[in-house]
């Protein structure tokens, strides 16, 4: 009998291990996943809010959280709201450029460009300007093709992990708003992913755009950079880019010295008409007294290395903005820094950006003759418009048939030019770099 029991003991024994051991082998049940919550489709733009709303068409698109629009004079002077999105900050794409802010700033642009309807509201019963003074934060309602309901756009970036809080709380979507950002984290989306940027050039160079190098160059001495621009003009183994911006409707250029070192490849990638990415270091250049980026490096075994300059695209003009010598001598430009309105001089702020300028009446005309220098045959014009006066100054310059262009070309004429703003012997002035770019008359 004691056998018999011993046997069963061993085998209930055995079955509970035998048990315990499949139990442990059982997959574990997922903790189901929340269910994803459209935010931006959850609140609803009420007509009859004592908030003020306005149908908007877009100016210009600035970056993720940044649009201006075009409104009635009654609403704005001059017909222009530049909104700042409430309640929402996303990564900077027109300074200093960060992971996901272009991705930010596409997808913003992406929604309006294909919006039937736009509509600002403010968040109480005014139009209210952010610490700049220049902005105005909103809420940016935009129609769908085929939908009749508004969709919140701050909040639509806020749930697709594009932008981190900004006083999200605190306005009249506030919950929601907290909503969406959780949800966002919860769901790793892009800023709150942990993960790299797939359309960032993780590199040595800092980040930027022109406008961010051109407003705070001295910031960037010695300093690796890299940024993009149009190619307007090639002479003496330097290039000249310029980029619009937006934001403040206005150029902003660099001169670009890439020396002996690149090899063909290179060479052409710095085409006047390309649109490219300079990688270089930014130098103060005793010459001219100003400053210039250099140390281009092309590798052919590593065409998309983030050290590389870059080709984007091509077919690009110079803007040849038209311009007065009031303002290339004395005018000034306000541009919004950060929180502050800062003032510039223009030329100062538009050097190597092309410009064009009409009526000029050449009243002298000097020569350079060092027999030891690159630059015999280039003219200094003093030009005359109304009560200024100013120098045109051009590289040397040849006709159609390969004939050196003197003195008697240019003295006691009238010329309308295209140029760049430069800055030569301690003054601004217009140069030119070829005979194309000069009317006679």
């Amino acid at each position: 009998m004691k056998q018999t029991f011993r046997k069963i003991f061993i085998c209930l024994t055995a079955l509970a291990l035998l048990l315990s051991v499949l139990v442990s082998c059982a997959p574990a049940e997922e903790t189901p996943k929340a269910e994803h919550v459209d935010y931006a489709a959850s609140v609803k733009l009420e007509e009859g809010s004592a908030t003020l709303k306005q149908e908007v068409t877009v100016k210009a698109f600035i970056d993720g959280d940044t649009t201006h629009f075009h409104v009635p004079s009654s609403v704005m002077p001059g017909g222009v709201l530049k909104a700042r999105y409430l309640a929402i900050n996303t990564p900077e794409s027109t300074g200093k450029i960060e992971e996901w802010g272009k991705a930010a700033s596409n997808y913003t642009k992406s929604k309006l460009q294909n919006a039937t309807s736009i509509i600002v509201e403010s968040d109480d019963g005014k139009w209210n300007a952010d610490s700049t003074g220049d902005r105005y934060l909103v809420w940016v309602w935009y129609r769908e093709a085929g939908s009749e309901a508004y969709r919140n756009l701050n909040i639509e970036i806020l749930q697709e992990g594009l932008a981190i809080a900004s006083n999200s709380a605190n306005n009249r979507y506030g919950e929601t708003c907290m909503a969406a950002i959780n949800q966002a984290k919860t769901e790793k989306l892009h800023v709150h992913s942990g993960e790299k940027d797939p359309n960032f050039p993780y590199g040595q160079a800092q980040e930027l755009t022109l406008k961010e190098l051109r407003l705070n160059v001295t910031a960037y001495d010695n300093t690796k950079v890299a940024f993009e621009g149009v190619i307007t003009k090639d002479s003496n183994n330097t290039v000249y880019v310029e980029e619009y911006d937006p934001e403040t409707d206005l150029y902003y250029g660099m001169q670009v010295y890439y020396g002996y070192a690149l090899n063909g490849k290179g060479l052409e990638i710095l085409s006047v008409g390309n649109r490219v990415r300079i990688v270089g270091t930014v130098q103060y250049y005793e010459t001219g007294g100003t400053y210039q980026v250099s140390g281009l490096e092309y590798s052919l075994m590593k065409p998309d290395d983030p050290g590389n300059i870059q080709k984007i695209s091509d077919g690009h003009t110079p803007a040849f903005v038209s311009i007065t010598p009031e303002q290339l001598l004395s005018g000034s430009v306000s541009v919004t820094v950060g929180e502050e309105v800062k003032s510039y001089s223009f030329a100062e702020l538009s050097i190597y950006t092309s410009v064009s300028m009409e009526g000029l009446e050449v009243v002298d005309v000097y020569t350079t003759s060092n027999e030891e220098s690159s630059s015999k045959g280039a003219m200094s014009l003093t030009c005359k418009a109304g009560d200024r006066t100013f120098i045109v100054r051009t590289i040397v310059l040849y006709d159609m048939e390969g004939n050196l262009i003197t003195e008697s070309y240019f003295r006691g004429k009238t010329i309308s030019v295209k140029g760049l703003i430069d800055y030569f012997d301690g003054e601004y002035q217009i140069k030119l770099f070829s005979v194309n770019d000069v009317t006679v008359s």
